[in-house]
């Protein structure tokens, strides 16, 4: 029998979530212990099929390094990661990710993560901007976070906010998850009213939800803490 964690609630239906090397069942209230162990026997081959995607992840996590020379990802292209002469700058020059020479990995890790972050403001304020006016909206702010799981969010106030590991997609997703948190200016849901707002701006937009799940897979196996 497959050990899991139970949780109980006010839910109508069972259901399987394997995070992390562990495996959570979340159950109505009145549910049989007998039916909840049923239930977890009939998806054994799911579940073991989750968990040892979610042990790759982890592994491949753990080594997960950067060095001088290896490749970088922004708007979706690979550039080097070349060590500048001394002098404390860190930035991007449109052919390479640049830093201080002699930087072990992980302060090449947290340099990178610096310069993401720069370009992240920069490229997503312009973004919003043209695109608000397209749509005539306007968010009060434009915020950049460490976000490990929602690529962007809307308050309630308007203020936008993304993560800057979103700087990571091709151009065309990045416009798709600009627009989607425009979107929510005018309807804070994802009813239809909502995604007809999105294919009002982008009819594609399907296509580049896919390809922004493909990025979020190879994100879950890279350390970027």
């Amino acid at each position: 029998m497959i050990t899991y964690t139970l949780n109980r609630s006010k839910r109508k239906t069972l259901a399987l979530y394997v995070r992390n090397g562990e495996v959570e069942v979340r159950a109505p209230l009145k549910a049989s212990k007998r039916d909840i162990d049923k239930y977890v026997v009939s998806k054994e081959k799911w579940i073991k099929d989750k968990l040892a995607a979610s042990n790759e992840r982890q592994e491949r996590r753990g080594t997960f390094t950067l060095n001088y020379s290896d490749m970088a990802l922004y708007c979706g292209k690979e550039y080097p990661i070349a060590a500048k002469p001394p002098g404390g700058r860190v930035g991007f020059d449109d052919e390479r990710f640049y830093m201080p020479p002699d930087l072990t990995p992980e302060q090449i890790k947290h340099a990178c993560v610096q310069i993401y972050r720069m370009l992240a403001k920069r490229d997503l304020t312009n973004k919003v901007l043209d695109f608000a006016k397209q749509m005539e909206v306007m968010p009060i702010a434009v915020k950049v976070s460490g976000a490990k799981t929602r690529w962007g969010s809307c308050s309630g106030k308007k203020s936008l906010n993304f993560s800057w590991r979103l700087i990571m997609a091709e151009d065309d997703v990045i416009d798709y998850v600009v627009i989607h948190e425009l979107a929510h200016i005018t309807e804070m849901n994802h009813s239809g009213r909502f995604w007809a707002i999105v294919e009002g701006v982008l009819p594609d937009y399907k296509e580049r939800q896919k390809r922004l799940k493909v990025l979020q897979k190879k994100l879950s196996m890279e350390n970027w803490e």
